[in-house]
């Protein structure tokens, strides 16, 4: 059934593209055709092994090393290796963390950096706005939300029905938003059910703190931060397993992606890139680098300390998916999303050329 509505919602998107809504339209035959506060640092080595031997040499054979640019946050966190890596003198590419999204999104669209880490519908509606300007080369992180309580009340997303919930304002409208409602209607709830409070995450974690009962939904690092320091409050429902549950599938909410003009120019370094990424994420990853991992995200000021930071990362839900598992991975969460609201992904499902590596 899912499936079946998947396909009708592409049929009818289809047909409003070529109405001139959207993305482009593909070229005949179906297939698209390609167009083209902060701490500084560069990141590791292609191979990741930390080996500076011929650094300088591979980006003067292969083109110039890429400008990377990722958000503090469970989006940045796989990067740290890559930072520290660079410090050691083997620069993959020169990294900016940075706290705003808009930020990121406006880098890329000025050219100002080659590769970013953002969040998966951010991706999409970058590449429409840039006709196809932006490719998604992998998933790095799945789900990261969690619904938190002092107390003992809610224990499935279900129990959230006739409660308030404290959410933060600079989700409203945004991807937490309709993942939450599309989670709610799936479990039987009425979104208009849950009284939602829009407000500040420090105005939550005073909410939370100064209270003896609360429920919120908070992303991690943030919702780590709140249990560190309230020893009460409690991780109460993981959006991530309810969504799998629902849907049978991973939630993957944040991604690296490049601009198509960089990879067309330079695909030796985004491969290169890459690798030494997928690397980075799986240091970061493994439980027995989890106090360096730790040290590493605090020092870069992805995380606001280490022990929040060590806390986080096996929350983090940080992976890699590449090639057609990402492309699968993505079509079956931006369709739900376009259900929900089309402008959250740039009003259209994006075509095959904005997935790097497939086709």
């Amino acid at each position: 059934m899912k499936r079946t509505l998947s396909l009708l919602l592409t049929a009818a998107l289809s047909l409003s593209l070529m109405a001139g809504c959207g993305p482009k339209a593909p070229a005949e035959g179906g297939s698209a055709a390609s167009t083209p506060g902060s701490v500084s640092a560069s990141t590791g080595q292609p191979d990741g092994s930390g080996d500076a031997s011929s650094a300088g040499d591979t980006s003067a054979a292969h083109g110039p090393t890429p400008r990377l640019m990722v958000l503090s946050g469970p989006t940045g966190v796989g990067a740290a290796k890559l930072m520290a890596n660079a410090d050691a003198g083997t620069p993959a590419a020169t990294v900016e963390v940075v706290t705003d999204n808009s930020e990121v999104q406006a880098a890329l669209v000025s050219k100002d950096v080659d590769i970013a880490a953002i969040a998966t519908n951010t991706a999409a509606s970058l590449y429409a706005q840039t006709d196809g300007g932006i490719q998604v080369l992998a998933i790095n992180t799945l789900g990261v939300l969690y619904i938190l309580e002092k107390g003992d009340t809610v224990h499935s997303i279900a129990d959230l029905a006739g409660k308030t919930l404290y959410a933060p304002s600079n989700t409203k409208g945004a991807n937490p938003e309709h993942i939450l409602n599309h989670l709610l209607e799936g479990n039987g709830v009425n979104p208009s059910e849950v009284n939602i409070e829009w407000i500040t995450p420090q105005e939550i974690t005073v909410q939370m703190t100064s209270s003896d009962a609360g429920i919120c939904m908070l992303p991690v690092p943030a919702a780590t931060a709140l249990m560190v320091q309230d020893s009460a409050v409690r991780e109460a429902v993981s959006l991530s397993e309810t969504w799998e549950d629902l849907e049978g599938s991973t939630l993957p909410m944040g991604c690296v992606v490049a601009r198509t003009e960089y990879i067309e120019e330079y695909p030796d370094m985004v491969a290169m890139f890459l690798s030494a990424y997928e690397k980075s994420i799986d240091y970061i990853n493994d439980p027995n680098n989890l106090a360096d991992a730790a040290a590493l995200v605090a020092q870069y000021g992805i995380a606001p300390n280490a022990k929040v930071a060590e806390k986080a990362i096996p929350q983090c839900s940080l992976t890699y998916v590449a090639g057609q598992e990402m492309k699968t991975a993505l079509e079956d969460y931006y369709t739900i999303l376009f259900q929900a609201e089309p402008k959250s992904i740039g009003g259209g499902l994006p075509y095959d050329d904005f997935y790097y590596g497939v086709g």
